[in-house]
């Protein structure tokens, strides 16, 4: 398969345009947000293209990314949200509005299974075994065309994903509850930039 992979440096070009429904994720150089900083957004139509946005760490100055990723009219769908959108909300300074999150929706969905990952569910839903070797790479610097490829595979394959997800949720009638767990996104990130890290609702 034949993947159209565009890098911008800085922030996406003014002229381009998305469809109502993109696919993003975005690699960081750890999972430490006060100390890990934001590399990269990439994002997808789910056409097998995959804009790969390279943020400038000094400043972060990346106004046509904040807008798509704001813009409430545009489904964003995201693996495992709570982790892309806290990164996003520290660097960039803006909530994500119009969320999925494939992760969640698996949770919900596919009981019957203890495997979650973007991996597993590419497999599932697409049936392509994609390597995940890279995952713990250096993304902070200049980035090779193995590197690229593999930012492209987080979001070329989840508008797909989503749908075979969305299609369990409702013949399970676990829609309803799926959306009810996303609108409290934006609390669970705001409770991780607090650093409450545990589950509140425990005893």
């Amino acid at each position: 398969m034949n993947i159209d992979i565009k890098l911008h440096k800085v922030d996406l070009p003014d002229d381009l345009s998305f469809s109502d429904k993109i696919a993003v994720d975005c690699e960081f150089m750890g999972l430490n947000v006060e100390r890990d900083r934001l590399c990269l957004v990439q994002i997808s139509n789910g056409k097998n293209d995959a804009h790969i946005v390279q943020l400038d760490k000094n400043k972060y100055n990346a106004p046509n990314l904040k807008k798509i990723l704001s813009d409430k009219n545009v489904n964003k769908i995201f693996h495992y949200a709570r982790s892309d959108i806290l990164f996003i909300k520290k660097y960039l300074e803006i909530d994500v509005q119009n969320i999925n999150c494939s992760k969640i929706a698996s949770k919900l969905a596919r009981t019957f299974s203890d495997k979650h990952g973007l991996k597993d569910l590419i497999k599932e839903f697409v049936g392509i075994d994609v390597s995940k070797q890279l995952q713990t790479s250096d993304f902070g610097g200049e980035l090779t065309e193995k590197q690229l490829k593999y930012c492209a595979n987080d979001v070329i394959y989840l508008h797909k994903i989503f749908e075979g997800l969305e299609k369990i949720l409702i013949r399970e009638n676990r829609l309803k509850l799926y959306n009810e767990v996303i609108n409290f996104i934006h609390a669970r990130v705001n409770l991780d930039i607090a650093s409450f890290k545990d589950d509140i609702w425990s005893h």
